[in-house]
């Protein structure tokens, strides 16, 4: 019982001061910062047949899958071919879902944006949607700004939600900086013991590729939510659209 406390003293001490407790599960083949209480993972067709409702089930302690990001599109033509599946299959395991989309800045933003609904018909309680933007194709960072907001500006009002931002911290800085700052930021930051040493505030949490769960038989990514179940509530999509 004294250890029990002394290490539940320990992990308050070290979210308080900033610090991230990190403790191994082999069920999920990684290290996993559980000073955060909202768990997900990212997929695409990479991940192949995915039993969603195993997913949903496994739980570990007190660590469970809450969300689910899934790949919609990808630049001007191309559609994930797991997408519909892992949507429809997620929703029914009762995953909290979202979509995103691979962005190119040297390919046309609205028919990025028109990929993307044409493909992916968000709902109340659906997540908002995804750009993902981690590559600048050489462009230079005002033009990778230009294309960006216009297909963020599409979806807020396709969608009538702010949509997130997935990138990494040094693609972000680089190349967005803080025109973007009033935008949820999904950050990518691996293999390292300690939270995103990013300027500004971040939602999501992307801290591992090489995460294993229950219904998916390949690696996939882990990511950790920035708040609780409140928060994540008050995120999720609540109108309908026209």
């Amino acid at each position: 019982m004294i250890l029990l406390l002394a290490h539940v003293a320990w992990r308050w001490w070290s979210f308080r001061h900033g610090r991230i407790s990190f403790v191994r599960y082999e069920e999920f083949g990684i290290d996993m910062p559980v000073n955060y209480k909202i768990h997900g993972i990212d997929v695409s067709k990479f991940q192949k047949d995915i039993n969603w409702h195993a997913v949903k089930q496994m739980q570990v302690d007190n660590i469970r899958i809450s969300f689910a990001f899934i790949k919609a599109t990808e630049g001007i033509t191309r559609q994930d071919a797991a997408f519909r599946q892992n949507w429809e299959r997620a929703g029914k395991a009762g995953l909290i879902r979202g979509a995103y989309h691979f962005f190119y800045s040297t390919r046309d933003p609205l028919k990025q944006a028109i990929n993307f609904r044409n493909v992916v018909d968000l709902q109340p309680g659906d997540l908002p949607p995804v750009l993902d933007i981690e590559t600048s194709n050489s462009q230079p960072a005002a033009v990778i700004r230009s294309t960006a907001k216009i297909w963020l500006e599409e979806m807020e009002k396709a969608y009538k939600v702010k949509p997130i931002i997935y990138t990494n911290i040094h693609f972000y800085e680089t190349y967005l900086g803080s025109e973007f700052d009033d935008y949820p930021l999904w950050i990518a930051h691996y293999y390292q013991k300690e939270r995103p040493a990013s300027k500004r505030a971040w939602l999501f949490w992307q801290h591992s590729d090489i995460g294993r769960v229950n219904g998916i038989r390949t690696t996939v990514d882990f990511n950790v939510f920035r708040g609780d179940s409140t928060d994540l509530e008050r995120l999720r999509i609540r109108e309908q659209r026209n």
